[in-house]
C-alpha cells in the first residue's frame, strides 16, 4: 500500500508521464517533423566560424560602407558576430588576414598581387590568402582646382600631391602610375592622407592635387565638389595601355560626365578590388559566405552605387589569388544551372 505522504507526488509523476506519452503518439508527429526539419534548416546556417570581422578602409569609403552592409547580412543570416575595423585599405588589410586578426578583408588587386608574388610592400609572398569574388572596379580619380593649370597626369611633376594613407591600394596605384609616366616621388612633394584628410588639404589649398582611388561615387569628393571648383586629371589611354602590358591588374576606364559636375567623361585608370578570406576557412563557410554575399546583392547595391559593378557573371574571372574551395564550389554550382 502507498504511503499517504507520498502518494500524491507519485501520481503527480505517473499522471506527466501519461500526458507526455499522449502527445508523444498524438497526430502531432507531422509537428515533430517540422521541428525536426527546422533544426537542421538553422544548423545548416551556421558557420563553423563564430566570428566574421571584416577590414574595410577609411569610414567613409565604399569599402567600409559595402563592408558594413555585407557584415549585417552574415549576422543575420547566420547568427555570427560580424563586423567591420576600418582601416588604411589594402596593404594594412592583407597583413591583418595574414596575421589572422581578421577573417575577411577588401583589397586592391595590385596589392594583392604584389602579396603573392613578395613583392614592393611584401618581403615574401603570401601563402596563406584565398579570393572568394572579383568585386567592382576601384577607379583612379585623380583631383585638382579648375585654376590649378593641371590637366593630365604629366602636369603633376613638381606639384605637391595626396597620394593616400601610406600603403594604402590608392598609394600603391598612385606610385605606379606616376612611375608608369615617368615621375617618381622625388618628383613631387608626397602627403600621405586618406580621403577625408586629402579633401580638407584640397580645401584649404595645401595640395595642389589629390589621388581618391575607390568605387564611383566617392563620397569625400562629393561633399568637395560643392565648395570647390573641380578639376578631374586625365590619364592618357594610350600610355595606359603601354603600362597595362606589365600590370595586367589595371584597365582603362572613364569616369562618366556628370559624376562631379564634369561635362565630359574622364579617361583614367580602374583596378578591380578582391574579396579575401584565409586559407583557414573552412570549404563550408567559404561556400556560405560566398553565397549569402549574391544571395544579398541588391541590399549591396542600396548601401553604394558601386556595388553596381558586383556580378556573379564576372565574379570569378581575373583572380589575383588563388580562389577559396568554398567559393569554387559555389561558382561551379552556379554554373551548372
Amino acid at each position: 500500500m502507498l504511503n499517504s505522504s507520498k502518494s500524491p507526488l507519485l501520481l503527480s509523476a505517473m499522471l506527466s508521464a501519461v500526458l507526455g506519452l499522449t502527445a508523444c503518439s498524438s497526430p502531432s508527429s507531422e509537428n515533430t517533423d517540422n521541428a525536426a526539419a527546422e533544426s537542421s534548416a538553422t544548423a545548416d546556417d551556421k558557420l563553423d566560424t563564430k566570428f566574421v570581422t571584416i577590414a574595410t578602409g577609411g569610414a567613409s569609403g565604399p569599402y567600409n560602407i559595402i563592408g558594413t552592409a555585407l557584415s549585417e547580412v552574415y549576422a543575420k543570416t547566420f547568427g555570427v558576430n560580424s563586423k567591420t575595423q576600418t582601416t588604411g585599405a589594402s596593404v594594412e588589410n592583407v597583413n591583418l588576414l595574414t596575421q589572422g586578426k581578421v577573417d575577411m578583408v577588401l583589397a586592391l588587386s595590385d596589392v594583392v598581387t604584389d602579396a603573392v608574388d613578395g613583392k614592393n610592400n611584401f618581403d615574401k609572398p603570401i601563402t596563406n590568402i584565398q579570393q572568394i569574388a572579383v568585386l567592382y572596379p576601384n577607379v583612379v580619380q585623380i583631383v585638382t582646382t579648375k585654376d590649378s593649370g593641371i590637366k593630365n597626369i604629366e602636369d603633376l611633376r613638381g606639384k605637391r600631391i595626396a597620394v593616400g594613407d601610406q600603403g594604402s591600394g590608392t598609394e600603391v596605384n598612385a606610385r605606379t602610375l606616376l612611375e608608369g609616366f615617368g615621375i617618381t616621388y622625388d618628383d613631387i612633394t608626397v602627403d600621405y592622407l586618406g580621403f577625408a584628410e586629402a579633401a580638407d588639404g584640397m580645401k584649404a589649398g595645401k595640395i595642389e592635387a589629390a589621388f581618391f582611388s575607390s568605387g564611383l561615387p566617392n563620397s569625400s569628393l562629393m561633399e568637395l565638389e560643392q565648395g570647390l571648383d573641380l578639376q578631374l586629371v586625365t590619364i592618357d589611354q594610350d600610355k595606359l595601355k603601354e603600362i597595362i602590358a606589365t600590370k595586367p591588374y589595371f584597365k582603362t576606364f572613364e569616369i562618366p560626365a556628370g559624376t562631379y559636375g564634369n561635362d565630359a567623361a574622364i579617361p583614367t585608370a580602374a583596378i578591380m578590388n578582391a574579396l579575401l578570406v584565409s586559407s583557414d576557412l573552412s570549404e563550408a563557410d567559404g561556400y556560405k559566405l560566398t553565397k549569402a554575399l549574391f544571395d544579398n546583392l541588391d541590399g549591396l547595391k542600396t548601401a553604394h552605387q558601386a556595388a553596381n559593378d558586383i556580378s556573379l557573371e564576372s565574379a570569378n574571372t581575373g583572380m589575383v589569388a588563388p580562389i577559396h574551395p568554398g567559393a569554387k564550389k559555389y561558382y561551379d554550382e552556379q554554373a551548372a544551372k
